[in-house]
């Protein structure tokens, strides 16, 4: 396996941590779902989540409503 820039070595996985700091309500219904998907119910809960490149796509789509943090 090859290793660049974007990959980590076996077994060390990286992470973020992501807060919902704004309400989803009010929001259009992508942003909201995808609040949903990121696995946030609630104001101030948190989750930590894989660093991929899925995920950070999913966060930079409705950053205005987190508060992401490294893991």
């Amino acid at each position: 396996m090859q290793m660049n820039s974007k990959t980590t070595a076996p077994g060390t996985a990286r992470s973020v941590k992501v807060t919902l700091v704004k309400s989803p309500f009010g929001q259009i219904q992508r942003h909201r779902a995808t609040v949903r998907g990121l696995g946030l119910r609630r104001m101030n809960q948190s989750v930590v989540l894989a660093d991929t490149p899925e995920i950070r796509g999913m966060i930079n789509a409705s950053r205005h409503l987190l508060r992401v943090e490294e893991a």
